[in-house]
C-alpha cells in the first residue's frame, strides 16, 4: 500500500523531504525552511513527561464477560446480565523503574484496567500483589524516594530501600511478597492482578457492601528466577512486553478469571474485633476463608495498539473513575490516589487528556469543562455554565446515588502504628511457601541486605523474626553464606 504525499502537519505538500533549504550547495540552512524547522521542533518535544512510577508498561485491548449474576450487590450496567460484554483497556508496568528499564527487574507490576462502560470509564487501578508496601498516602512520596535513584550518586540504593522499610513495619507483608519468586513474573500473561484496595458497590436500593478485586490468571502462575531475570534483563529486557504483543498478534489471548470478595460493613467490623486487623489497611488482606472469592466473569485481552505513543503511552487512568452502582472506601491509601493519579496526568499528558481516544469514554459525555491545550472535544455551541437551580436540586435517579457513607471522630492525624499487627499476615504468607521457594526468598534478601549497614540488616531482621523465628534464621543464613557477619 502506498503512502500518502509528505505534507507539513498544516497539511502543505512538502517538496524535497531529503535536502535543508540552502543559500548555495554548502549553506548556510536558511530560517526560512519552514518544513525543516517544523521537524526539528517537534523532534524536540516528541517525549512527554513519563510517569514518575509505573513509567515503563504495556498495552492491549480486549472485553469483559459477565458469566455470573452479581447485580444483588451493583446496580452497574456492565454486570446487567450474564453474557454481557464490555470492551477493555488493560496497561501492565512495573513501578520504579525508568523507561528504559528491563521488564524482568524485582518490583511489583501494576495492572490498570480500564472498562468503557456505558455510563462512563470505570479504571480499576491496581497491581500483581494484593497489598502494599504503606497504608497513609502521606507516605508515598518517601517511599518511592526509596525506590528511584540516590540523589548524590544517581544509583539505585539498597541502603535507602531497606532504610525505609526496616522503619516501617506495615511493609513487612509486601516486602515478603516482593522478595519471593512473584517479585520476578514471567512476562505479564503468568501473574494474577488486584484492585488492591478496599472498594464499594451499591445495588438498586441504595445498599453498600465493600469489595476486592482479584484478576486470577488462566495461564497459570508462572514466574522466574532471579537468576533467570537477571539474564533476560541483560539479552531482552523488553521480554514481558515482547511475549505480551507476540502472545495476542497470534491469537493466544490471555484471559483472567475475574472474582470479587463480598462484606458488609457489620461482616468487617465483627471481622475487625476478632482480628485486630483494620479491613480498609491496604498492608492486609482479606482472608479466602473468612470472605470467599465469588465468580463474577472473565477478562480476555485480543488487540494490540496500532501506535504505542498514542494508545499506551498516553493512556490516563485513574481510581476515582467509577461508575454509578460503585463507590470507595475509608482506605488511606486509595483517598490519596482519588486525587494524585489524575493530577499526574493533568500535569503529564495535558488538561484534556480524557479527550484522547484511548481516553475517551464511548458513551456521550457533556460537561461545562472548556478550552485548555488540546481541547478536541470543547462543546461547540453549548453553553459552558450549568445554572444554580435555585429551587434545590430535583435528581432524576440518574447518576451515582450513591448512599452517604458513615464517618466517625473528629478531624485530626492519628497513628495507629505501633499498636497494630504488622507481623500475622507476613507470617501467614511465608508459612504458605513451599521449602524451597522460602530458600529464594531467604537468597533473594540476601543480596541487596548484604550492601546495607549492620544496622539496618539488624532492624529489618528483628522484623522477620517476629513474623516467623525460621524466616529471620533463613535470612541470616543466607547472609552469612556470603560472608555477612550477623548475630
Amino acid at each position: 500500500m502506498s503512502q500518502p504525499p509528505i505534507t507539513t502537519a498544516s497539511g502543505i505538500p512538502v517538496a524535497d523531504n531529503q535536502n535543508s533549504m540552502t543559500a548555495g550547495p554548502r549553506g548556510p540552512v536558511l530560517l526560512q525552511d519552514f518544513h525543516l524547522i517544523e521537524k526539528l521542533q517537534h523532534f524536540n518535544r516528541e517525549r512527554i513527561p513519563e510517569r514518575v512510577v509505573h513509567a515503563k508498561g504495556s498495552g492491549a485491548y480486549g472485553t469483559f464477560t459477565v458469566t455470573n449474576d452479581i447485580t444483588q450487590y451493583t446496580k452497574a450496567r456492565l454486570f446487567a446480565e450474564v453474557g454481557k460484554q464490555t470492551e477493555t483497556f488493560l496497561r501492565f508496568s512495573t513501578v520504579g523503574g525508568e523507561k528504559g528499564s528491563a521488564d524482568t527487574e524485582r518490583d511489583p507490576r501494576g495492572f490498570a484496567v480500564r472498562f468503557y462502560t456505558e455510563e462512563g470509564n470505570w479504571d480499576l487501578v491496581g497491581n500483581n500483589t494484593p497489598v502494599f508496601f504503606i497504608k497513609d498516602g502521606i507516605k508515598f512520596p518517601d517511599f518511592i524516594h526509596t525506590q528511584k535513584r540516590d540523589p548524590q550518586t544517581n544509583l539505585k540504593s539498597p541502603t535507602a530501600m531497606f532504610d525505609f522499610w526496616s522503619r516501617t513495619p506495615e511493609s513487612l507483608h509486601q516486602v515478603t511478597t516482593l522478595f519471593s519468586s512473584r517479585g520476578t513474573p514471567d512476562g505479564y500473561r503468568h501473574m494474577h492482578g488486584f484492585g488492591s484496595h478496599t472498594y464499594s458497590l451499591i445495588n438498586a436500593a441504595g445498599e453498600r457492601v465493600y469489595v476486592k478485586w482479584h484478576f486470577l490468571t488462566q495461564q497459570g502462575i508462572r514466574n522466574l528466577s532471579a537468576a533467570e531475570a537477571t539474564r533476560i534483563a541483560g539479552s531482552d529486557p523488553d521480554y514481558a512486553q515482547r511475549d505480551l504483543f507476540n502472545a495476542i498478534a497470534k491469537g493466544d489471548f490471555p484471559r483472567w478469571d475475574v472474582k470479587l470478595q463480598v462484606a458488609t460493613e457489620a461482616d468487617l467490623a465483627a471481622w475487625e474485633a476478632r482480628t485486630g486487623w483494620n479491613p480498609f489497611d491496604l498492608t492486609k488482606v482479606w482472608p479466602h476463608k473468612d470472605f470467599p472469592l465469588i465468580p463474577v466473569g472473565v477478562l480476555e485481552l485480543n488487540r494490540n495498539p496500532l501506535n504505542y505513543h498514542a494508545e499506551v503511552e498516553q493512556a490516563a487512568l485513574s481510581p476515582a473513575n467509577v461508575v454509578p452502582g460503585m463507590g470507595y472506601s475509608p482506605d488511606k491509601m486509595l483517598q490519596s490516589r482519588l486525587f494524585a493519579y489524575h493530577d499526574a496526568q493533568l500535569y503529564r499528558v495535558g488538561t484534556n487528556h480524557q479527550h484522547l481516544p484511548v481516553n475517551a469514554p464511548r458513551c456521550p459525555f457533556h460537561n461545562q469543562q472548556r478550552d485548555g491545550a488540546m481541547a478536541i472535544a470543547n462543546g461547540g455551541a453549548a453553553v459552558n455554565y450549568d445554572p444554580v437551580q435555585a429551587a434545590g436540586s430535583n435528581p432524576q435517579g440518574m447518576g451515582h446515588g450513591e448512599p452517604a457513607l458513615p464517618q466517625s471522630g473528629a478531624a485530626g492525624r492519628y497513628d495507629a502504628r505501633g499498636k497494630e499487627d504488622d507481623y500475622t499476615q507476613a507470617g501467614d504468607l511465608f508459612r504458605l511457601m513451599p521449602k524451597d521457594e522460602q530458600q529464594n526468598l531467604f537468597d533473594n534478601l540476601a543480596g541487596p541486605l548484604s550492601q546495607v549497614s549492620a544496622e539496618i540488616i539488624e532492624r529489618q531482621l528483628g522484623h522477620f523474626d517476629l513474623a516467623d523465628r525460621a524466616y529471620g534464621a533463613g535470612v541470616r543464613a543466607a547472609l552469612k553464606a556470603r560472608g555477612v557477619n550477623v548475630g
